[in-house]
């Protein structure tokens, strides 16, 4: 394919994915005079900010109305007063800017704030020599702002743009629990490692899982299969921090994310297309379709549906797939079957997991196996356990003795039921994520009628995209 082809696409993308210079204007401007508020407000503390994020590099694309600044304390400082005069700060320079704040919590709390339509978080941290000194995960950032400064040359800043965008449209775009996708961050090492978006993509189509990128060569090329492989196991693709080598930068990339990414590389290659770069629009699956899927897949769907707990996206999506995770483990060791499973939130009014029944329905009969007739002891307490409650037996099978009972549970519904009507405290020794199981102990719902999953797509449109996506699963190869 020649170049000038791809090059006539991505001058049409960037054409539509560069801010328009008033947005930069409006956004820089008020950059520089957060910054100064906050120099001013941050001095009392013996501290200083520090602008950064894609605004610093002109990386940010234009539905990103945002800018961090982090806030360096002296590293003799104690915690708890890097946490407090960190928030008086924050909130003090959002007010200054006449804006409305909110505190928020990650490793530490801090203040994000909206000014203007614009996100402003003011973010605490120490001031420290090395990366190897390091007091919290976000002592880092300061590090990669300025190895971003000094290795992506301002003319690639719209290479990095046209990766976010092929990273966005594909919804990959992220590192948050929820997306398990590529940052900026990452997205600029890759750019700074293959040097244009073209060159990016041509090495990411020969991805596989497990791929080793190592920018700043830490590491010998024999150590990859041993020493890092051990290191960052079962991480799909590690990327090394340059400003941390015992760091993955990537390690929030999914398997289902490299593939993705892989797969539209390929194809971009193949055949440039500006649609490629631009989110496909999904409607919410109606009635009629969901009935459709049902009958063709011949499976039962089990949606259990409770208010999500007040935490943090970060929080709340990883629970929500251990807890999903945990209950399909109760099933199937009952001998009931999963398909396929979900989960969904909207992070405020409801959250969805959804089980996709293969088996959901068994006989009343059970067979037991018990141990081999020649374990005396044990074929003993097995008979001792079991005689009163056959159905059938006790008999022996191939050396076995085995019986034959009447089962607890016919329905996947009512196993779980059964396992979810316990107190918090019960649920988290069942496997149940503390606050997941908080809400569950309150009040939940469990159904598998269309009517009901369609009243609930009905209110949350993005629900019922969720839905069709799940019966509309792409292939990602």
């Amino acid at each position: 394919m020649p170049k000038s082809k791809y090059d006539r696409v991505l001058k049409t993308v960037l054409r539509k994915i560069k801010p328009k210079k008033a947005e930069e204007k409006k956004l820089k401007r008020l950059a520089e005079k957060a910054l100064k508020v906050t120099k001013e407000i941050a001095a009392k503390s013996d501290a200083r900010p520090m602008l950064v994020g894609s605004l610093t590099r002109n990386t940010w694309l234009p539905d990103k109305f945002e800018f961090d600044i982090f806030i360096l304390f002296p590293p003799d400082l104690k915690r708890e007063q890097l946490e407090k005069k960190g928030l008086e700060i924050g909130k003090a320079v959002i007010k200054r800017l006449r804006g409305k704040y909110r505190i928020e919590y990650a490793e530490h709390p801090y203040v994000s704030g909206k000014v203007r339509g614009v996100d402003i978080d003011i973010v605490p941290c120490y001031e420290i020599e090395s990366a190897d000194k390091l007091k919290s995960s976000v002592d880092r950032t300061p590090f990669h702002v300025r190895y971003i400064e000094k290795h992506l040359p301002l003319e690639k800043s719209d290479d990095v743009r046209l990766l976010k965008q092929l990273c966005k449209s594909n919804g990959i775009y992220g590192a948050d629990a929820k997306t398990n996708g590529f940052s900026g961050y990452v997205c600029e090492l890759l750019i700074i490692k293959y040097g244009s978006f073209l060159s990016t993509i041509k090495a990411a189509a020969e991805w596989n899982a497990g791929k080793i990128i190592d920018i700043e060569e830490f590491y010998d090329k024999k150590d990859y299969f041993n020493l890092l492989r051990k290191q960052f196991k079962d991480q799909t693709l590690v990327l090394i921090d340059p400003i941390d080598k015992k760091r993955n930068a990537a390690a929030a990339v999914s398997a289902d994310s490299l593939y993705t990414l892989k797969k539209a590389a390929n194809h971009f290659l193949k055949k440039p297309d500006k649609r490629q770069f631009f989110e496909r629009k999904y409607k919410p699956i109606s009635r009629g379709e969901l009935m459709r899927a049902k009958k063709l897949r011949g499976t039962e769907l089990i949606l259990i549906k409770f208010k999500p707990p007040k935490v943090v996206p970060d929080i709340l999506w990883p629970q929500l797939r251990r807890f999903v995770s945990r209950i399909e483990a109760i099933l199937k060791e009952n001998e009931f079957v999963v398909l396929r499973k979900g989960v969904y939130t909207n992070e405020k009014t409801f959250a969805i997991v959804l089980l996709e029944m293969n088996i959901s329905k068994l006989p009343s009969v059970q067979k037991r196996i018990g141990p081999k007739v020649f374990d005396w002891d044990d074929s003993q307490r097995f008979l001792d356990k079991y005689i009163k409650m056959a159905l059938t037996g006790p008999f022996v099978e191939n050396n076995f003795w085995a019986v034959e009972t009447k089962r607890k549970f016919l329905t996947a519904q009512d196993k779980l039921k059964d396992s979810l009507k316990d107190n918090v405290k019960i649920l988290k020794a069942k496997g149940i994520p503390s606050h997941i199981a908080k809400q569950i102990a309150k009040k939940y719902e469990m159904f598998s009628e269309p009517k009901k999953i369609m009243k609930l797509v009905k209110r949350d449109k993005d629900f019922g995209i969720f839905l069709r996506k799940y019966f509309e699963k792409e292939s990602i190869v």
